[in-house]
């Protein structure tokens, strides 16, 4: 352990410690699915020009950002178990935590730009190429890049000012940075403001444009005469709807309730927002859409 005084060069993380092969095992096999699924999903939509579309394209966005998601708190915990070590220096530290807020906040922001898209396709299907341009689809998606990094960037520049001393058990997988900050012996208010105002803000907006887009085409699908217009809308939402619930219900498990330590329901919270949710995704959106599976079907006959 480091003195009084001195600042903390490495941190422990504690999580899942009484259960350590279960867990090692668990984790290794989501991790090898998560990877192989949304390469398969990435693969699918870049083969198939008929998969070509903006829905497609923020999908295999979403998918990258998924690999990305898992990779940066899953192979350290692998690595830890088998070399026997619970240790995480504090760059590798302050580097997951950088990752953590980029990709978590950008799977809620591609989930919003999908749910605009859906938006468009269902209340104004007439208008839809001219309104999903390739342009405007590529700017999005850059527009919520340099946002997620913006806020990345501020919350991780902030927690690099302060001196983390003595205990730095962390009871957690990864660094994950409410716990990170409450280990910390220096004054934390800055932080704390950063963390009540605009984390929220960044948390909230996709969340509203989501529900937003919905309330829209919930009130067009009410209009809808037949009711297999009304089936054939809502198909094309049911995918992009469970992961949304799934993304949102495990985050708001995890961050939205007072909670003075590490508890089980955080734990299990926790592993569906950072190792399940990329992990299903891909099955989500490939068992339910035909121009996927056939797309897949197609790779497969002719390799």
């Amino acid at each position: 352990m480091d003195g009084p005084n001195q600042t903390a060069t490495e941190f422990l993380l504690l999580g899942f410690s009484e259960q350590e092969e279960v867990v090692f095992g668990m984790f290794l096999g989501m991790y090898m699915v998560t990877i192989s699924g949304n390469l398969l999903i990435i693969l699918v939509i870049s083969c198939d020009p008929r998969l070509h579309t903006p829905m497609y394209f923020f999908l295999a966005n979403l998918s990258s950002v998924d690999i990305c998601f898992s990779s940066v708190t899953v192979p350290k915990a692998l690595v830890n178990h088998m070399l026997g070590s619970k240790t995480i220096s504090y760059t590798e530290c302050m580097a997951q935590m950088y990752f953590l807020f980029i990709f978590g906040n950008m799977d809620g922001f591609l989930l919003s730009v999908m749910a605009y898209d859906r938006y468009v396709a269902i209340c104004h299907p007439l208008h839809y190429t001219m309104m999903m341009r390739p342009r405007l689809c590529v700017l999005l998606v850059a527009i919520s890049w340099v946002i997620t990094n913006l806020h990345a960037l501020l919350h991780i520049l902030l927690m690099v000012q302060l001196t983390f001393c003595s205990y730095n058990a962390v009871r957690h997988f990864f660094c994950d940075p409410y716990l990170i900050l409450k280990l910390s012996c220096s004054d934390t208010f800055i932080n704390d403001v950063a963390a009540f105002t605009e984390g929220p803000l960044i948390f909230l907006t996709p969340f509203i444009c989501i529900v937003v887009s919905y309330a829209y085409i919930y009130a067009k699908v009410l209009k809808i005469p037949s009711a297999h217009g009304i089936k054939k809308a809502l198909s094309t939402c049911g995918s992009h709807l469970t992961v949304v619930c799934l993304f949102y219900g495990a985050i708001l498990g995890v961050y939205m309730h007072p909670s003075s330590s590490y508890s089980l329901q955080d734990a299990v919270a926790s592993v569906i927002f950072t190792v399940v949710t990329p992990m299903v995704n891909p099955f989500i959106y490939s068992m339910r859409n035909r121009d996927i599976k056939g797309a897949l079907r197609k790779i497969i006959l002719t390799s």
